[in-house]
């Protein structure tokens, strides 16, 4: 009897030869994205409490730029139930609305400060604004952060015709205290005829609109929830 052919059935230990490259590639692979992604993780954690901490200066520069007599300046939260609570560390829960408040350098209060937000021309501006209780008015803003074209855009940080909207913005709120009596809005460069509108730079009204709507829009949610209790803010 003859032995078996086998010349024309490959070997295991071929097999093996030719799986080798490709399994080996894709161990390297592998290998190169578990760790590129340890360095990522990593990276994130270590400078998660320093962009914090950025974020919380930069907040905080605000609240004095839009009310110069802070001398200290306490977070809190306006809950969707209506409550006052002193802001925590980590995520405010659904619905909550963060604001500052600023005392003076004898302790008492001298007004609240929170942001609004709103798509510009080029992105989101972000704007910090300042209310005081007694002419139920936005005496001040400041931007947090935005991207318009420099020298069009930033013509809200610069302009003094329309920074002078914001010396007593009228944001007092409807007799059953539930929104604003009259919603900010923003108007054609020379036509503002009442305290709650504001007056559009002439060439920059995209970025204009954009700060009157984030601050109409975060007055309308916030000034209901926060004037009914905001006597419990005196004290810090």
């Amino acid at each position: 009897m003859s032995a078996p052919d086998t010349t024309s059935q490959p070997q295991p230990t071929d097999a093996l030869a030719h799986a080798t490259p490709t399994f080996t590639l894709l161990r390297a692979l592998s290998v190169v994205s578990a760790v590129c992604g340890l360095i990522i993780v990593a990276s994130y954690l270590l400078t998660l409490d320093r962009a914090k901490d950025n974020r919380r200066l930069a907040s905080e520069r605000a609240v004095v730029k839009v009310l110069p007599n802070a001398k200290t300046v306490k977070p809190f939260l306006a809950l969707a139930n209506g409550d006052i609570v002193p802001a925590g560390e980590g995520d405010p829960p659904t619905g909550a609305i963060r604001f500052y408040a600023a005392y003076d350098e004898k302790g008492r209060l001298d007004g609240i400060a929170a942001e609004g937000a709103a798509k510009g021309y080029a992105d989101i501006v972000r704007v910090m604004f300042g209310y005081r209780k007694e002419c139920q008015c936005i005496v001040g803003i400041g931007v947090v952060s935005m991207r318009e074209t420099p020298g069009i855009g930033d013509k809200i940080l610069t302009d003094k015709d329309f920074l002078a909207n914001f010396k007593a913005l009228d944001v007092q709120l409807n007799e059953d205290l539930t929104s604003l009596a009259n919603e900010v809005k923003v108007v054609k460069h020379g036509t503002k005829s009442q305290p709650w509108q504001i007056d559009a730079i002439s060439g920059t009204t995209i970025t204009s609109r954009a700060v009157g709507k984030g601050i109409n829009e975060a007055a309308q949610v916030l000034l209901p929830r926060l004037v009914p209790k905001i006597d419990r803010l005196e004290k810090p």
